[in-house]
């Protein structure tokens, strides 16, 4: 890998982080962390950032010399990292989309809005991050956000051959031997199960020797690795991935099990309020922006492609699309040269 070194920028030294504790709207705790450049005044309005499924807020964050948050504050925006109920910082819990879609998003929108005033908000979604976020704008629960650039994947699941094997064949057994999934398991038993998942993932995963890496590439995708191309990510961040991933509910897979069977996004009906049909008109004015690594072996682009379809036979020319050569699943956000390949793009979609 060649990486070319971006304007010098240390990621949080020049940076201030309040964190915010809240609840959701059906009495779970959340966090939400502030983060402000005290030397650039927001001149662009709030940015909500979400992560996915098993990591947390800080996944934006990761320590390469310019992450996405940077280019972001740099830019003007003023930016809002939520740690939803799927983040490893908080308490684990059983969640499905539909938990998150209806009592986590509204929720922090309201939070972000009564902080800073500001009529609308935009969001930047990854992953089950982005799929729930979209399930939640779809059903009209977020009438004050105005732009989603979303990652991965949104309201079709597409998946590699192995992927669809192992959540449509393998996540039952899963379901009855442990309740969680984790790639956390790569350095942390959690009984006999887990030591034998990791010594079967190993032995099957041996292009690199960080167990995490391995862990992640069997729980979230099929590829060696599946969430990032080797090439794509240094050696600081590839170390420090063992410590930002853990479990994952099987509440949440068994739900994604479902979606994958239909091709796109279906309630599990634990909360009221989504639709009980996602491809139907969405309840929102929300434009959409649809980010795909053309590499990606979590969900592949074509999840993305039908999605942007979708939405632009709907409303022609309001949406957009960037299929991205040469990048994957995570390290669209963490690679070390996404500060010049991928970042603009996102910045430049949430400027518009």
């Amino acid at each position: 890998m060649t990486v070319e070194t971006p304007t010098p920028r240390t990621t949080r030294d020049d940076q201030h982080t309040e964190h915010i504790p809240f609840l959701a709207d059906d009495g779970q705790y959340l966090t939400m962390l502030h983060v402000e450049n005290p030397a650039i005044t927001p001149t662009r309005g709030p940015v909500l950032l979400v992560h996915g499924a098993g990591v947390r807020a800080e996944i934006f964050r990761p320590p390469i010399p310019r992450t996405l948050v940077d280019a972001l504050l740099d830019d003007g925006f003023d930016v809002w990292m939520l740690n939803w109920r799927a983040s490893i910082d908080l308490e684990p819990v059983a969640w499905t989309l539909d938990d998150a879609a209806v009592y986590d998003y509204p929720a922090a929108v309201r939070l972000v809005r009564e902080r800073t005033g500001a009529d609308t908000v935009k969001a930047f979604v990854h992953c089950q991050g982005s799929t729930s976020f979209t399930m939640s704008a779809i059903s009209g629960l977020l009438p004050d956000v105005s732009t989603i650039v979303t990652n991965a994947v949104s309201l079709h699941t597409v998946l590699p051959a192995g992927s669809r094997f192992k959540i449509l064949g393998l996540a039952p057994t899963i379901e009855r031997m442990s309740p969680t999934l984790s790639p956390r398991w790569g350095y942390m038993s959690e009984g006999p199960f887990s030591r034998l998942l990791r010594a079967w993932v190993t032995a099957t995963h041996p292009e690199c020797d960080n167990p995490v890496c391995a862990m992640v590439s069997f729980t979230y995708g099929s590829g060696h690795p599946a969430l990032w191309a080797h090439r794509n990510i240094d050696a600081a961040t590839h170390d420090w991935i063992t410590g930002e991933f853990a479990g994952a509910p099987m509440t949440f897979f068994m739900q994604m099990r479902e979606c994958v069977r239909a091709g796109h996004l279906v309630p599990a009906g634990t909360a009221p309020g989504v639709l009980p049909d996602l491809l139907a008109r969405p309840r929102t004015d929300a434009r959409f922006v649809f980010i795909a690594g053309e590499d990606n072996r979590c969900f592949l682009v074509e999840s993305q492609q039908r999605s942007f379809d979708h939405f632009d036979a709907l409303a022609p020319g309001k949406h957009a699309l960037h299929r991205i050569p040469g990048y994957g699943h995570l390290d669209v956000i963490f690679g070390a040269n996404a500060w010049r390949d991928t970042h603009p793009i996102i910045v430049d979609e949430l400027r518009r």
